[in-house]
């Protein structure tokens, strides 16, 4: 692995964004949000991405220097096209208007249809927080053939479908922030396994006849493997009212096969915001938060090196651990990102000098 800081990386993906059509800010945001992911510790929506996007715009699927397009604005609800634009941005204007709604009026639901892949989530329940509003997220994933199998079933028949909620902190107590694919990995933890050389551990994948296996590469194999869903039924329950809330209630469509695939990765999400001082004294709720947080977390864990930790812990250990010694990036994405930096005519020296 190669350890790359924050700075660098951001320079590198901002750098072939750009190049790739994307104006500064469009490219600088779009930067952030993947490099933000892989301070997290979710490899799996960070830089590794690029090389996608940009044989996506070749495609002519995805539309650098797109805004989000308000489709409909009535008192709380607001809805919204991202136009086939990056979803990093399209998705991050819509909450700026949800919260700002929400603000006004206590609650708002916004619904985002065709946006191009959102990457990590969590960082929209993010930006609720930073507004002191709680936020649900539901996402359906299109515009590629399935990749999670249904409980009890043998092939695929829908994407991996995150889930997101997000509770602001207190003064002693961090954000709660649950971000979650519905199956047990996302499939971009399996791309970085196969590029890595590496196997799943059991019970994640089956392959295309419908029998369990550990090859990674079978989600990308011709035909496909399945992902499984977490939680047996539950987790399969969840996704599909993925499908139902961000597929249905967006005007997005679902993955069922009468709605076109372009083999891009597509994404609808429906929010729920609250602000929470229109329901509960504020004083209470942040007592309330902080007693149950140090309530969990005070249970005995079964492995002493090991403590409980609430959603929202992980990425703040990966974090600061990522800003302090870099971010590891493994051979197989470095090389995508400086080969797609020369596809689109940046100097591959160049990219190269802002690793040391």
């Amino acid at each position: 692995m190669q350890r790359i800081k924050e700075k660098d990386l951001t320079k590198i993906v901002t750098k072939v964004l750009r190049k790739a059509g994307s104006e500064e800010a469009e490219a600088a945001l779009v930067a952030k949000h993947l490099v933000l992911s892989d301070l997290c510790g979710h490899e799996s929506h960070g830089v590794g991405m690029v090389p996608y996007y940009l044989q996506y715009i070749r495609k002519g699927i995805l539309h650098p220097n797109t805004p989000v397009k308000l489709i409909k604005d009535e008192d709380a609800i607001l809805v919204f096209d991202g136009q086939r634009g990056y979803g990093q941005r399209t998705a991050s204007e819509a909450m700026e208007k949800a919260i700002s709604r929400c603000k006004e009026k206590g609650v708002a639901v916004m619904a985002l249809r065709n946006a191009q892949h959102m990457g990590r989530i969590g960082a929209y329940g993010e930006l609720s927080i930073q507004a002191g509003l709680v936020s649900l997220h539901f996402v359906n994933v299109f515009d590629h053939d399935p990749i999670v199998v249904p409980h009890g079933g043998r092939d695929a028949r829908y994407a991996t479908n995150p889930v997101c909620m997000a509770m602001p902190g207190t003064e002693i107590t961090p954000p709660v922030l649950l971000d979650m694919a519905t199956s047990k990995i996302p499939i971009g933890k399996a791309r970085v396994a196969m590029e890595a050389g590496k196997q799943l551990a059991d019970d994640q994948l089956l392959d295309p006849d419908g029998n369990p296996t550990n090859d990674p590469s079978f989600v990308f194999s011709d035909p496909k493997g399945a992902l499984i869903p977490f939680g047996l039924h539950k987790g399969y329950g969840i996704a599909f009212f993925c499908e139902l809330l961000a597929g249905v209630l967006t005007g997005g469509g679902t993955i069922q096969p009468e709605n076109e695939r372009m083999n891009g990765i597509g994404n609808n999400m429906l929010v729920f915001l609250v602000d929470p001082i229109r329901l509960v004294d504020h004083q209470w709720m942040h007592h309330e938060i902080d007693a149950i947080v140090s309530f969990v977390k005070e249970s005995p864990p079964q492995d002493p090196d090991t403590p409980v930790m609430v959603a929202g812990d992980p990425e703040r250990k990966a974090l600061a651990e990522r800003r302090k010694n870099g971010i590891p990036v493994d051979p197989v994405t470095l090389e995508g990102i400086l080969a797609g930096g020369e596809a689109v005519g940046i100097e591959r020296s160049e990219l190269e000098s802002y690793i040391s």
